[in-house]
């Protein structure tokens, strides 16, 4: 049975609201009615782009903050004193984390401790969710990684994440605080740096159609993956703080898709082969890379009522048409 209403909103703090999932999910308590906080490092200098592609640049009230600084955790969280709290900031890139990985792992493990902290410390009743990463399971082999898969992270990404879901889940055993890990498979947008293998595609895709290119380079085309649609996994992550009591899900679609099928999948919504136009260069390859990943959403499906709405086949064509919006000067984010 539904509880008394509330005379004012839910307060949802952000940290990462920058980001793709942090504007999206900024996007999707809004429409529920949230008052929603986000953080960037200095917010006088962040454009806050993301926010503004979506329409709600002016709907959220925006603070500085440094995850690794506590002193500046603990003043935004006492300032706005949230309900609850989403972590998705830090560096997301895997292949970057290879050339970025003190910087990787110290957002990642001491930005998380730092949050967790600031809440025990303030002594608030508040729900606290950690964006983790399927990256913590390494290759998914034989069956789809579940919330009982043990961990195997191949990149300084994926140990920082496998890191700081195991805090998450100490604190929430020894303090009992309500904090929770979304283990999240592979999700895209048309707010993905372009650095990201999908818009990589896309654009070069694009590009090739328009003439202004004639082959696009990438790195290894048998890598599989389980790839989603962003607004689809941010819903998630708002059912988990809604859920009655705290506990880690993996976030999938649970179709596994090779690079060589997106690839063919996205030139074919331009009317080319990629086998004419598609080179590949060992250079690009990372130090190590998993070859297969995969995400069993079962759990989610049961206890939260969420299943992916955006399958591989979806998300191309979304990522296409908005790319298309894009070059003739309009925006579909």
């Amino acid at each position: 049975m539904a509880g008394p209403l509330r005379e004012t909103p839910r307060i949802a703090l952000v940290f990462g609201i920058s980001g793709q999932d942090g504007a999206y999910l900024a996007r999707h308590l809004l429409e529920r009615g949230y008052s929603v906080h986000g953080t960037s490092r200095d917010r006088e200098m962040s454009g806050f782009g993301n926010l503004a592609r979506l329409g709600i640049r002016g709907r959220a009230s925006l603070h500085s903050a440094v995850l690794t600084d506590f002193r500046s955790v603990v003043e935004v969280i006492a300032r706005v004193r949230p309900d609850e709290i989403y972590n998705l900031a830090g560096q997301s890139s895997v292949g970057l984390s290879f050339d970025q990985p003190v910087e990787t792992l110290n957002g990642s493990i001491g930005g998380t401790i730092n949050i967790l902290e600031a809440i025990r410390f303030l002594k608030l009743d508040t729900r606290f969710y950690n964006a983790s990463s399927s990256e913590c399971f390494g290759n998914t082999d034989d069956r789809p990684g579940d919330e009982a898969t043990p961990f195997h992270p191949r990149s300084p990404y994926g140990v920082g994440k496998a890191a700081a879901f195991w805090a998450v889940a100490n604190y929430r055993e020894a303090y009992g605080l309500f904090a929770c890990s979304g283990l999240l498979f592979n999700h895209e947008s048309p707010l993905r740096p372009a650095r990201y293998v999908t818009q990589k595609v896309v654009r070069g895709a694009a590009d090739i159609a328009e003439r202004k290119a004639e082959t696009l380079t990438l790195g290894a085309l048998a890598i599989a993956r389980d790839w989603g649609w962003a607004p689809d996994y941010v819903d998630a992550m708002h059912r988990m703080l809604a859920f009655d009591r705290p506990e880690d899900f993996v976030i999938a679609t649970g179709e596994l898709h090779t690079l060589e099928s997106f690839v063919e999948q996205v030139f074919s919504q331009f009317g080319l082969d990629w086998r004419r136009h598609v080179e590949t260069d060992a250079a690009l390859l990372r130090p190590s890379d998993i070859s297969r990943s995969v995400g069993n959403p079962d759990k989610a499906r049961r206890l939260l009522g969420w299943e992916a709405g955006t399958r591989m086949p979806g998300v191309v064509a979304r990522l296409v048409e908005a790319e298309m919006r894009r070059r003739h000067g309009e925006d579909a984010a």
